[in-house]
């Protein structure tokens, strides 16, 4: 027997609606924080009312974090399942994330750079939606220099973020979107003592970090986005530039997209110094999802393993 669908169930557009109002309560430092009800005006704005007076009721910092007022559509569900810990909750008015999307034998890019796409179309989308649901979106040089990235949330409703990019010694070429398409505020971190003939890089703004290059710490990094208001970064890659952040500790989560197939030697995604024994190796909570054909991998860090993580670095 069929099961006719539930003509009443939020639809996976007015699910996206719902996460983008609760996105931009986080993005302005004011993320629900208690649990409460979640339903929406007549013009579509989120409300917050009383628990079990809501769509969905939500229990930040729980586990689960809500529970709906009536059963949801499998892909609805899936978007609140992946969606609503990045949005609600204590943490997540300071939250970093980082996606790496790679193959099977977990490189990004063949030998050769080429890397679109290693993954399917709805991990494009996932991208785009972090993307609209963060301050901002950081890159490294080389992903710039060889992708060209336009940075946007073009896939998905949402307000484009701030476009960052670390370049420690000011050397990325000067024709890439992200400096000529006025799309979104661009940001060049750049380490101490470089220069380039203007003080603007395009369209972008220069901010020196208090670092000599190559390496910029992450941690100063973020001290220099935080200082100018962006508190929620994503980082989306490349592979160098997530390693250094999940190296560092500084991560709350890394989305991890695995595509069915072997590319060989090539471009790792994540790579991280050796270790002697795996009582040293990283041991995140993981959650998993489908999309497509490709396997979502969904990591936390707890904040207090990652401090522990840090001073080990260190």
């Amino acid at each position: 027997m069929v099961t006719e669908p539930n003509r009443d169930a939020l639809t996976e557009a007015e699910a996206w609606s719902l996460l983008r109002g609760l996105g931009e309560l986080a993005r302005a430092g004011g993320s629900v924080k208690s649990p409460c009800g979640l339903t929406v005006d007549s013009v579509g704005a989120i409300q917050l009312v009383t628990l079990g007076e809501g769509l969905v009721d939500l229990l930040p910092d729980g586990t689960p974090c809500y529970r709906a007022a009536r059963p949801l559509r499998r892909d609805v569900e899936l978007m609140f399942d992946l969606y609503l810990p990045l949005c609600i909750g204590t943490a997540s008015d300071n939250l970093v994330v980082g996606h790496v999307g790679q193959s099977l034998d977990g490189q990004i890019a063949t030998s050769t750079g080429a890397s679109c796409y290693v993954t399917g179309h709805q991990d494009l989308v996932h991208m785009h939606r972090l993307r609209a649901l963060f301050d901002a979106v950081l890159v490294g040089r080389a992903t710039i220099a060889c992708d060209n990235p336009q940075l946007t949330t073009r896939l998905v409703p949402g307000t484009n973020p701030v476009r960052v990019v670390v370049d420690p010694s000011l050397r990325s070429p000067l024709d890439r979107h992200v400096f000529l398409d006025r799309a979104a505020p661009t940001l060049v971190l750049h380490g101490k003592g470089s220069v380039r003939e203007h003080t603007r890089l395009a369209n972008a703004d220069l901010v020196e970090v208090p670092c000599a290059p190559p390496l910029l710490p992450p941690a100063l990094l973020l001290a220099c986005l935080r200082e100018r208001g962006l508190r929620r970064i994503f980082v989306e890659g490349g592979g160098v530039t997530v390693s250094h952040f999940l190296q560092a500790g500084v991560m709350d989560r890394i989305h991890v997209a695995v595509s069915p197939m072997f590319i060989g030697q090539g471009r790792p995604g994540v790579d991280l110094p050796k270790i002697d024994s795996l009582d040293q190796a990283m041991r995140p909570k993981t959650r998993t999802f489908t999309l497509g054909t490709d396997v979502l991998f969904d990591c936390e860090f707890p904040r207090a393993s990652r401090a522990a993580s840090s001073m080990q670095a260190a």
